[in-house]
C-alpha cells in the first residue's frame, strides 16, 4: 500500500469512528443547540387575528385592499468554521496524546456533528500565518478532505499568531457563523480585540487545550527544556520546590486570566485536557447550552 492509499484508508476509518461517536454521544443535541442563523421569506398571506402587527406587508395590503402579512421561516442550515492552532507547541503531550492530536479528534467530532445536520463546514489551520483555509462546503468528499487536513497537515511555521488568524476570518466571513477555535492559547500577541470582534459577529466557542505538565512541573531533577516554537533550550532544576511552585502559580494565573476574559466577553469555553477523555466536557457543553436555549 503506497503512502497516499494508507492515509486514505486511515481517513475512512476515522470517518467511521467519528460517525459512531457523534451518533452515540450527542444524539441530536447539536441540532437543538445550533439552529439556523437567520430567517428566510416563505409567503404572503391574509392577516389573521393574533398575527404580529410588524409582520404586515403594507405594500401588498394597499394593493389588494386587505391586510396581508409576510411569513418567514427559520433557516435550518448553519455555517460552521473550525479554527485549529497548528503551531509547534501543539506537538507537546506528557501523556499518550499530544495537544495537536486531541485538537484534531475534537475538530473531527464537531465537523461530523455539523455535516450530520446538513450544515456547511469550513476549516482554518493557523500558526503565525494562515496555513490552510477551506471555505465552508457540504459533501462527503469535502468532509474527507477536512479529516485529512485536521490529522495530517504539516505546517510551514512553528510559531503562533492568533491575532492574525482571527483578523483574517473576520475579514472574509460576512455571514454569521458558528466558530470553534481550538488552541492552547500560548501566544504573546494581543488577540483579545479581534476575539471580541468575532464574538460580536459570530457564535464563538473557545476550546483551550491544556496538558498537565504545563500546569505543574514534575520533580525529575535537572532537565533541558526546549521551546518548540523558537528552538531555545534552557536547563531547569525541577528538584527546586520554589521553582515548581512559581511555575504552577504562573500557569494557574495565565489560565485564570484566560477564563476570566472569556467569561467577561460571554464567550463559551470548553477546556480540554490531554490526559482526559474529551467527550464528557463536550457532552456537558452541549447539554448546558441546550438548557440555556430553552430558558
Amino acid at each position: 500500500m503506497n503512502p497516499s492509499q494508507d492515509i486514505l484508508h486511515k481517513i475512512r476509518r476515522l470517518e467511521i469512528r467519528t460517525k459512531q461517536l457523534v451518533q452515540s454521544a450527542f444524539a441530536g443535541q447539536y441540532q437543538s443547540v445550533f439552529k439556523g442563523q437567520g430567517m428566510s421569506f416563505e409567503e404572503v398571506r391574509p392577516y389573521a387575528p393574533g398575527d404580529e402587527i410588524h409582520s404586515i406587508d403594507w405594500n401588498v395590503s394597499a394593493r389588494t385592499g386587505d391586510l396581508h402579512i409576510k411569513k418567514f421561516k427559520e433557516e435550518r442550515e448553519a455555517t460552521v468554521m473550525i479554527l485549529i492552532d497548528v503551531s509547534a507547541s501543539g506537538n507537546f503531550g506528557s501523556y499518550q496524546e499530544s495537544k495537536r492530536l486531541v485538537a484534531a479528534q475534537v475538530a473531527a467530532v464537531l465537523a461530523f456533528s455539523a455535516t450530520y445536520n446538513n450544515d456547511k463546514v469550513g476549516l482554518l489551520l493557523f500558526s503565525d500565518q494562515i496555513e490552510l483555509f477551506l471555505p465552508p462546503k457540504k459533501g462527503r468528499s469535502h468532509h474527507l478532505r477536512l479529516l485529512r487536513e485536521m490529522f495530517y497537515f504539516q505546517p510551514k511555521s512553528p510559531r503562533t499568531n492568533i491575532h492574525q488568524a482571527l483578523e483574517y476570518l473576520n475579514k472574509i466571513m460576512n455571514r454569521r457563523a458558528i466558530v470553534f477555535i481550538i488552541s492552547d492559547f500560548l501566544d504573546n500577541t494581543d488577540f483579545e480585540r479581534p476575539l471580541m470582534v468575532m464574538a460580536k459577529r459570530h457564535d464563538l466557542i473557545a476550546l483551550p487545550i491544556i496538558d498537565p505538565a504545563e500546569e505543574k512541573l514534575p520533580d525529575v531533577g535537572t532537565i533541558v527544556l526546549e521551546d518548540p516554537e523558537t528552538g531555545e533550550q534552557f536547563e531547569v532544576n525541577t528538584a527546586s520546590t520554589q521553582l515548581r511552585e512559581e511555575y504552577a502559580e504562573t500557569s494557574a494565573r495565565r489560565l485564570l486570566e484566560l477564563k476570566r476574559f472569556f467569561r467577561s466577553r460571554r464567550i463559551d469555553t470548553v477546556p480540554l485536557h490531554t490526559e482526559k477523555d474529551y467527550l464528557p466536557p463536550l457532552r456537558t457543553f452541549f447539554s448546558s447550552r441546550e438548557k440555556r436555549k430553552r430558558k
